[in-house]
């Protein structure tokens, strides 16, 4: 018998004394499960077992809740917030899941009386593929938000069966791998096939007329495949509401062809299969191709065609037609991904359900809203019209359509005005001919939103600003949070028991309570309780990376923390610019003083985006070199944590001293690292861009770190023929840093290896670094003299802290709720009955 088999054992029965029957429920539950479900024994089980266990055992607590929302809202015909998002990421659910529903206490002490670490069964835990970066980290925190605020919602999405890529490095350049996140097994999802729905592809349309002598269109699709739900239950903080997460998974409806197996085309036989499981194999496929671009329309058109059938099926529970659908669901589009349900809620009105255009047209307008989560115009989605049109013929029909009765209004309030209609057009025809998802969405919906005032301030201004015209005060503005269930109670437990033991715990649901610790600041004991929780975290961290990287760390060093998806506009490479800039000093004058850094970085590269593989490359390569260099040792410090995810974000999040959010102003929609960061008591050095003007107004100039070019300025100095050579030339720290970089210094004397980032730097440089250098390292500087005082850095960081409250995600919903759903809490009242000697909940049966 192995270690795991000896040190710990679960009974099928609890040990006869325990007084606490609650905990023996636990450790009788989860031997049942190992024994019954699982069909393990202390012989053979091991530690994804345990989690497995644990993991059915909680969700056999929340099914009754989840049971009983849901037939809650079919009985009062509840408006229900529908979140349609091509990701989310939601992170480890068991942790989570046990703060929610109040049981952690109870699951770590019937866990430990078994000889295990509930810890180190939550790091067994595999993430859910289902998301990238901030767009599906918002998505999954609303989903905790509604559910806590008990809204009624359902998120809809793709159960990706390999998700993005675990991201691996060989000789420093980032390696692709298949997240085979479902490998082990996912103990949270509900399949439910009877639920299923078709989705159809390609084929023709033809005309017909209706009994009545009307004339309608049917799509003739030349493939249809079956999308199969996967219902994930999301339970809100100590409510009775658990709301669900609805993924879609494609399957052929003919998965095996007897006929080709048994002539031996035996590839033949599941090609169909083949074919339709693609759609829901990765996120993201990369769409540099024509093959890539296909799929990723399919797999948009896919979910958003599942979830609106779902939708309507849910609907006609209550209702005898279609009319009032629009009351029963407010329907968010999380950025363009899902934007050709527009179109697709309309063919399923006018061609399926037969109703007259406009009253389909009333109907749809009135159910979606637009979240726009982007400025940059590459950013905002579009489809060449032939492949539209090979995929989705009739949708191209009802756009087209739509388009024209569109521009017809347009051309009423701007007669004359052709720029104006160009700009507002559905299709884009200044070139190849393309439909243009963001302009489809604008249309379609009700209220467009930003998400910060910033970015809502230049949709108005450039990006959407001809809708803003046509439709003044359509556009709003709603500030992204996140949850602090889990972006500070899971993620940093330590810092939160600090705050919960002082102030109490209403915060965790009221984040403006966190306004209490503000006076604290200037208490001495508690600054010192402060620091040293930071400290501990930071020491953790620091055992954890000699561990697992062989790193050793010093956790008295300052910790720059600069982890999000790496991206020329993020600008990771002005960072590696500072870090040279301080290592070219220490080489020339290694008497100079300034605290120690350790620098971290994390992100992926999208597989297609060789620049930022290349970055990816050139800050492992500094790392490489100054982390073995004896003149810097214990001064300066790099690591690039690689398969940076929800679950890494637990363990950098607490530990971070400073923030990095270098994109140029302009550029970032909103950002959530930002906020996460800042939660959790680390400082900012930022741009004013996305919600980082925001975060600043909120903690004050003085617990902020601003550099650089403001929007404006940026705008000017582009207009103004900007050239990046010339700051090179004039800036000898900037000229000495780039150099080393050009010299082969960093690539064994290569200097070929990473000319391209130098060549983008000194003759394009689109986001500015160059120019943003100066003030960039002089604000570094200023940093490195607060950070020597610790009592300054302290109370900085409390007040940092104490003055977040405005960034919950629930603050965001209920602004949602109010500006743009208007739909009310609806908090659900229990109809079951606990059964007090079997811990289970039973119905109560009508007699």
């Amino acid at each position: 018998m192995n270690d795991l088999h000896k040190n710990h054992s679960l009974q099928l029965l609890p040990a006869p004394n325990n007084h606490n029957t609650g905990i023996n429920k636990l450790k009788r539950a989860l031997a049942y499960k190992l024994f019954y479900q699982l069909g393990k024994t202390t012989r053979s089980v091991s530690l994804n077992d345990y989690y497995l266990a644990a993991a059915y055992t909680l969700r056999d607590r929340m099914q009754p809740l989840f049971i009983n929302s849901s037939e809650v809202y079919f009985e009062d015909d509840s408006r229900i917030v529908s979140y349609l998002s091509a990701e989310y990421l939601p992170g480890p659910h068991l942790h989570n899941n046990l703060i929610n529903m109040d049981l952690l206490d109870a699951m770590r002490q019937a866990v430990a009386e078994t000889g295990l670490d509930l810890d180190a069964i939550f790091q067994i835990e595999e993430e859910p593929g289902l998301g990238n970066g901030g767009l599906g980290r918002l998505a999954a925190c609303f989903m905790d938000s509604l559910a806590t605020l008990q809204v009624p919602a359902i998120g809809y999405g793709i159960r990706y069966e390999f998700g993005l890529f675990d991201q691996e490095l060989e000789n420093g350049w980032q390696v692709e791998l298949s997240d085979r996140w479902l490998q082990g097994g996912n103990p949270w999802e509900i399949k439910k096939a009877d639920l299923a729905q078709e989705v159809g592809f390609g084929g023709r349309t033809e005309a017909y007329h209706d009994q009545n002598g009307n004339r309608r269109i049917r799509w003739l699709p030349a493939r249809v495949i079956s999308g199969i739900p996967y219902d994930t239950p999301i339970p809100g903080y100590k409510v009775n509401t658990m709301n669900t997460l609805r993924l879609w998974s494609a399957e052929a409806p003919k998965s095996f062809d007897f006929e080709d197996f048994n002539v031996g085309d035996y590839i033949g036989a599941v090609a169909e299969k083949i074919s339709a499981e693609n759609i829901t194999k990765v996120l993201y496929p990369n769409d540099k191709k024509y093959e890539g671009k296909r799929l990723r329309l399919e797999q948009q058109y896919f979910f958003s065609s599942c979830s609106l059938q779902d939708m309507l099926r849910i609907h006609l529970f209550n209702h005898d037609d279609l009319d009032s659908f629009h009351q029963s669901f407010a329907v968010q589009l999380n950025d363009t991904h899902p934007a050709i349900a527009v179109a697709e809620l309309m063919r399923l009105l006018i061609d399926v359900h037969l109703m007259e255009w406009d009253k389909a047209w009333h109907v749809t307008t009135r159910t979606f809203s637009y979240t726009n989560h982007t400025l940059l115009p590459e950013s905002l989605e579009k489809w060449q019209l032939p492949l539209f049109a090979s995929l989705l013929p009739r949708h191209l029909e009802i756009i087209f359509e739509i388009n024209r009765r569109f521009l017809d209004t347009v051309r009423l309030k701007f007669p004359g005005n052709q720029e104006i209609v160009t700009q507002l057009s559905i299709i884009d025809e200044t070139g190849p001919r393309y439909v243009r998802m963001a302009n489809l969405a604008c249309v379609g919906s009700h209220t467009i939103n930003g998400v910060s005032s910033l970015h809502t301030k230049l949709l108005k201004e450039r990006t959407l600003a001809p809708f803003n015209r046509l439709w003044p005060g359509k556009i709003i503005g709603i500030t992204n949070g996140v949850t602090p269930r889990r972006w500070m109670l899971v993620t940093n437990h330590r810092l939160s028991n600090l705050i919960s033991k002082t102030i109490g715990e209403s915060w965790i649901t009221n984040l403006e309570q966190l306004a209490q610790l503000a006076p604290l600041a200037d208490d001495a004991d508690f600054r010192k309780a402060w620091h040293n929780v930071r400290l501990e975290n930071k020491k953790a961290f620091s055992e954890l990376a000699k561990k697992q990287l062989g790193i050793t760390l010093n956790p008295y060093a300052l910790f720059d923390v600069h982890v999000k998806r790496i991206h020329e506009y993020k600008r990771q490479h002005l960072n590696l610019l500072h870090i040279i800039t301080l290592y070219n000093r220490l080489k020339e004058h290694p008497e100079q003083f300034f605290p120690p850094r350790v620098f971290i970085f994390g992100g992926k590269a999208a597989p297609g985006y060789w620049m930022a593989k290349l970055i990816i490359k050139l800050i492992n390569a500094v790392a490489a070199v100054i982390n073995s260099d004896p003149d810097v040792r214990g001064r300066l410090k790099v690591i690039f944590v690689h398969n940076y995810n929800v679950k890494t974000g637990h363990n950098l999040f607490p530990v971070a001293d400073l923030s990095e959010q270098l994109s140029l102003a302009g550029t970032e929609a909103s950002g959530t690292g930002n906020i996460k960061f800042s939660m959790n008591g680390a400082l900012t050095i930022g741009t004013l861009d996305g919600a980082n003007a925001e975060i600043r107004e909120e903690v004050g100039t003085d617990q902020f770190f601003l550099f650089g070019l403001n929007v404006q300025e940026a705008a000017d100095l582009v207009q103004n023929s900007y050239r990046p050579l010339d700051y090179y030339n004039r800036n000898p720290e900037l000229k000495k840093a780039i150099d080393l970089i050009s010299s082969g210094h960093f690539s064994h004397g290569d200097q070929q290896l990473f000319k391209p980032v130098i060549d983008e730097l000194l003759y394009n440089d689109r986001y500015l670094l160059m120019a943003d250098y100066e003030s960039y390292i002089n604000c570094h500087d200023k940093i490195g003299s607060v950070f020597e005082d610790h009592q300054i850095w302290t109370r900085m960081s409390i007040l940092n802290v104490a003055r977040m409250g405005r960034f919950s995600s629930d603050r965001a919903i209920q602004e949602y709720c109010r500006s743009i759903w208007h739909v009310e809490p609806f908090p659900v009242e229990l109809k079951w009955k606990r059964i007090p000697e079997g811990g289970i909940i039973f119905p109560i049966i009508a007699q």
